[in-house]
């Protein structure tokens, strides 16, 4: 069997560290990679924006199927361009991918479907916003509509910080076109958690619960990040609430996709609020979280290839994927900078010749930005690596991934100390 993974972050390297378990022994191909997944896979120098270079490849190559990490080729319509030239592909299509690629879209849909979320207000023109904004007050939260790296999203505690944000994305430009037009939303308050499932179109499975911890500093302060850590289970998704997230809204949002004949196929990811049991969306995404992922890949016990085959097929009724009953947690190690300007090329020590931990037992390192410069492995990126164990309890899972990051160095090198204060904080270590 011959797969093609497209990303070159900790998701991806932790999608191929999973296929590389199946005991159906894939070719893994990458593209682009990085250094750690070069351990596990051919790499592929193809960014993952050049969709009919990836497309060309992947028939030249006859690759059996494709996974897709990040949401931007997603977005841009890749799994349309693969199908149509007959190659099998795990995503949805271009207008499914709008989930992700338009919050405007997205809160239009949720208001269809009934699906419970924060109330909201949509905005071409940045005076209309700032005349939004004064008529209602903050806390409030401004959102770019379009794709900007998880960090389009500002929580103002006052308005001087709404205008700002607004002023940032519609005036100066701060994400580009993403920014062109803004959701300003209410404040939700509660717990946040990680959802994610498959879907096939009909039958939606759920993953293990996780949690991410977006922000930048200890006590989730500083700015937005794609995600500096992140736990497996989340403690507060009981079956209860499990329950009630896909009566709610995983299978509402299918449904309503599918009666708009946009059928939606591949890994379904609700950012969710909670608060007093009650779970309301923050937002979708079209693909895995990172660095949720890491986590989630790290407790899968089943076959990924088969998970991927039965959404391919149409055949998720009856799929129950197996997860080991210990607790995962994964701690982000960024760059010097991060995340306004990440330093690249710093070397980075403390590692064996395949990129991981010698004689470290249950837990892998997951590479991000990084590259290898004359043999060396060094910082490409702002996020650099997830140092991903498991543990006995929770407990056990934060101290095994922050014994990890001790063997690590490189200069400026930076992560939080607090993963998993929240679980730990409430609930000691009784996972």
């Amino acid at each position: 069997m011959r797969i093609l993974v497209i990303g070159g972050g900790g998701r991806e390297h932790a999608l191929v560290w999973k296929l590389a378990q199946s005991p159906r022994a894939p070719t893994i191909f990458c593209a682009p990679g990085n250094a750690g997944i070069a351990a596990l896979a051919r790499l592929v120098d193809i960014p993952v924006d050049a969709i009919d270079a990836l497309r060309d490849f992947a028939r030249a190559e006859q690759i059996d199927f494709t996974l897709v990490g990040p949401e931007l080729p997603l977005v841009l319509g890749i799994v349309d361009a693969f199908e149509a030239a007959g190659l099998r592909i795990l995503g949805p299509t271009r207008a499914a991918a709008q989930l992700e690629g338009s919050k405007a879209f997205t809160k239009a849909l949720l208001d269809r479907a009934e699906v419970p979320t924060a109330s909201y207000a949509a905005f071409d023109d940045a005076q209309d916003a700032h005349r939004h904004l004064d008529s209602v007050g903050a806390p409030i939260v401004v959102k770019a509509d379009g794709l900007a790296a998880g960090k389009g999203v500002t929580v103002c505690t006052n308005l001087a910080e709404a205008h700002a944000a607004v002023d940032a994305a519609m005036t100066s430009g701060a994400f580009g076109d993403a920014g062109n037009r803004v959701v300003i939303e209410e404040c939700l308050r509660g717990d946040e958690v990680s959802f994610m499932a498959l879907t096939d179109g009909r039958t939606v499975v759920p993953l293990a619960s996780s949690q991410d911890h977006k922000r930048v500093g200890d006590g989730d302060t500083g700015p937005n990040t794609g995600g500096m850590g992140a736990y497996s289970p989340a403690p507060l998704v009981t079956p209860e609430l499990e329950e009630r997230i896909m009566d709610e809204v995983m299978y509402p949002v299918v449904e309503g996709l599918a009666a708009q004949r946009i059928p939606y196929r591949g890994l379904l990811y609700a950012g969710l609020m909670v608060d007093q049991g009650v779970p309301k969306v923050l937002e979708f995404n079209v693909r895995f979280g990172d660095p949720e992922c890491q986590v989630l890949m790290l407790r899968l016990r089943s076959d990924l290839i088969d998970l991927v085959e039965a959404v391919l097929d149409g055949f998720l009724v009856g799929c129950q994927p197996s997860w080991d009953p210990r607790p995962s947690a994964g701690v982000v190690m960024a760059a010097a900078g991060y995340p306004s300007a990440p330093v690249q090329g710093t070397p980075i020590y403390g590692l064996d010749d395949r990129g991981a931990l010698a004689d470290w037992n249950d837990g892998v390192v997951f590479h991000a930005g990084t590259t290898l410069r004359d043999g060396q492995v060094v910082t490409s990126g702002g996020r650099v690596l997830t140092v991903t164990a498991l543990g006995d309890d929770f407990t056990g899972a934060v101290a095994h991934a922050y014994a990890g990051t001790e063997r690590i160095t490189f200069e400026g090198a930076h992560y939080r100390r607090d993963i998993g204060h929240r679980v730990l904080g409430k609930r000691g270590d009784d996972g």
